[in-house]
């Protein structure tokens, strides 16, 4: 088995951020793969729901981005993701990958 380490950074669609932060994993950190998850509604510390209904499609929805990579790699990159997004906004935990 092989440790990794899991990232998940938690934004909304329009802080427009997503495209920046693709970019720099794929292209500068070469991580092994990126997976981008639109939620359909949620919230975070300033309490505003985000939420998409059926009436209207909201260009605020909640997103995810989570990837992974070997540790020594994740930890490089978290230095520099820090200064992209709020710290309390990037989540990230060991994991084991066959």
């Amino acid at each position: 088995m092989k440790q990794i380490t899991m990232v998940r950074i938690y934004l909304t669609e329009a802080e427009g951020r997503v495209n920046k932060l693709l970019k720099y994993l794929h292209e500068e950190s070469k991580v092994s793969g990126v997976t981008v998850l639109r939620g359909i509604s949620g919230f975070g510390q300033s309490g505003k729901i985000h939420a998409a209904h059926l009436v209207d499609l909201s260009l605020d929805l909640p997103l995810i981005i989570e990837f992974f990579d070997s540790p020594e790699k994740i930890t490089h990159i978290l230095s520099h993701l820090k200064t992209l997004v709020e710290a309390n906004h990037i989540v990230y935990w060991q994991a084991q990958c066959d």
